[in-house]
């Protein structure tokens, strides 16, 4: 990604900025597993989208006076005998090529920066990245930080830039898209290189090793998240993980995966019968969710309310489930299909964004209608990745296998 793109997006967000106020963005750090290993780094990605940057240890400063936006950013000052052991850090030219920020200074002076700049000018807002999934999670850099403003400068007030930045994400650029596309690709190569190698009597994880070489043969080490491989009972649970039981003749097994290219992501759900044919069963069944998946395709585009797509689904496979004698009320379908249809996607496999709107062109989404019969042992979901067009929208995973007759032809070749 050219370095005009990040610095388009802090324009854009600059905009969105009171005046005389700052902004800080923290690109993390990698936490310690246990003793001296740490987990591997992964930049917040509400700092790389402004930034480009995915060292750790690197602070963005916006700030906004009396209508004036300046741009600093702040990284480790080089340290020859650290770099022997783990390799250089990120120099000033360095941030200044990826990011486009001309201002670079070193860790070392930021509070002493941030301290001049809350002395000499009348600074009423600090805007931080304050997202929070749960209450108990930990504290994370920014929060620490507006806990400290707060005790020394109680006169400043604390803004949460994550909306702003959400905002801005959920329109995907072309050069987003493009990635995207990418990380689609080698998506599609890994499922391929898995039903080219399945047999009945492997374990899952022996089947998700084909997706993993996949990736590593395209350069990639990150997914996009856990991949599932989840056989016949298994795949009735949304989110196994496990990935641990053997697959056997006559079962299901559901994929949902996706490779991470260049921190954007792809997510796609395929389910594919584990010995090349679907009993007559698990046609009917795997059917009703295609049915259900092209008619959220259909229905996609500008102005549609977002949360109209689950309703499109759930009238779909609520007729669908009465036909297979499953159920006999609307009000049953949640036994059988608990969840919503769609996400955002983007750097994040769940991006961020609001989902009380409609649809807008430049919007990544999710189309994964599911049905999960526990009694049955079948669980069936049917993932593609829809980019919102100002007509309408495209598939971009339209050319993975999908319907019944493309699965059988291909895993029977």
């Amino acid at each position: 990604m050219d370095k005009e793109f990040f610095m388009k997006n802090r324009k854009e967000l600059g905009k969105a900025l009171e005046d005389n106020s700052i902004l800080l963005l923290f690109a993390g750090t990698a936490p310690y597993k246990s003793a001296d290993e740490q987990y591997q780094f992964a930049p917040n990605r509400n700092f790389y989208y402004l930034t480009g940057i995915d060292r750790e240890k690197i602070i963005l400063l916006i700030s906004k006076i009396d209508g004036d936006i300046s741009e600093k950013i702040f990284v480790e000052r080089p340290d020859p005998v650290m770099a022997r052991w783990i390799g250089a850090r990120m120099t000033a030219e360095e941030a200044k090529e990826v990011s486009g920020v001309e201002n670079i200074d070193y860790l070392d002076k930021f509070e002493e920066t941030i301290g001049s700049i809350l002395e000499r000018n009348r600074i009423e807002k600090l805007y931080l990245d304050l997202e929070r999934q749960e209450i108990r999670a930990a504290i994370t850099d920014p929060q620490y930080f507006a806990k400290m403003i707060n005790e020394r400068y109680p006169y400043i007030e604390i803004k949460n830039a994550y909306y702003h930045i959400a905002k801005l994400r959920v329109i995907k650029s072309d050069e987003e898209i493009q990635l995207m596309k990418k990380a689609i690709e080698i998506t599609q190569e890994g499922i391929e290189n898995m039903i080219d190698n399945i047999k009945p009597g492997m374990m899952e994880y022996e089947i998700e090793a084909y997706f993993d070489f996949t990736l590593k043969k395209n350069g990639i080490y990150e997914k996009a998240f856990k991949t599932i491989a989840a056989s016949g009972k298994n795949a009735t649970i949304l989110h196994y993980v496990e990935n641990n039981c053997r697959a056997e003749d006559g079962d299901l097994i559901l994929f949902d995966l996706g490779a991470q290219y260049k921190y954007y992501n792809a997510d796609i759900s395929r389910t594919f019968p584990v010995n090349g044919k679907f009993t007559e069963r698990q046609k009917q069944v795997y059917n009703v969710v295609l049915k259900a998946k092209e008619a959220v395709e259909e229905a996609a585009r500008p102005g549609l309310p977002y949360k109209e797509l689950n309703e499109i689904a759930k009238k779909v496979l609520t007729e669908g489930c009465k036909e297979l004698g499953l159920i006999r009320d609307d009000k049953e379908l949640v036994k059988y299909y608990f969840h919503s249809v769609s996400h955002y996607l983007g750097l994040d496999a769940h991006d961020i964004g609001i989902y009380n709107t409609v649809l807008k062109p430049g919007m990544v989404i999710t189309n994964e209608p599911g049905l999960y019969i526990e009694e049955e042992g079948i669980g069936i979901r049917i993932e593609d990745d829809l980019l919102i067009t100002e007509d309408g929208c495209e598939n971009l995973s339209k050319d993975i296998l999908k319907t019944v007759e493309e699965i059988e032809d291909y895993m029977n070749r």
